[in-house]
């Protein structure tokens, strides 16, 4: 099954998303905050990335940015989730080089839904 590395600040929110992927048989890594995200970027290879917009030490966008131009993991799938809805804030987050964007909340089985199509592209 897939890897997947998962970073969320919201202890809960990053726990209901790992059992949710993890009952889907979704391999796990996490991390609290954008630096330990890219870390774990550097170091490992993964077939899709769920990226908070808003954490700690570096935002979601950063960490996409800087996995892009200085990794250069092109092909690299990678979501970001956030509780902004604003056409400006999806238009920023694709510009940004990310792939998906997702707002919250969202339902498990939305989600769950939406990572298939992402990985079955």
């Amino acid at each position: 099954m897939a890897k997947i590395l998962l970073a969320e600040d919201e202890e809960i929110l990053m726990m209901l998303i790992r059992d949710t992927l993890e009952d889907e048989g979704y391999e796990i890594d996490e991390a609290n905050d954008g630096v330990e995200a890219f870390e774990l970027l550097q170091n490992n290879d993964y077939d899709l990335v769920i990226l908070d917009f808003m954490m700690p030490r570096m935002t979601g966008l950063e960490v996409v940015e800087k996995t892009r131009k200085s990794l250069n993991k092109i092909d690299l799938k990678m979501m970001i989730l956030s509780a902004k809805n604003q056409q400006d804030d999806r238009d920023l987050v694709m510009k940004t080089g990310a792939d998906y964007f997702m707002t919250k909340p969202f339902s498990p089985q939305q989600l769950i839904e939406t990572i298939e199509d992402i990985l079955h592209d």
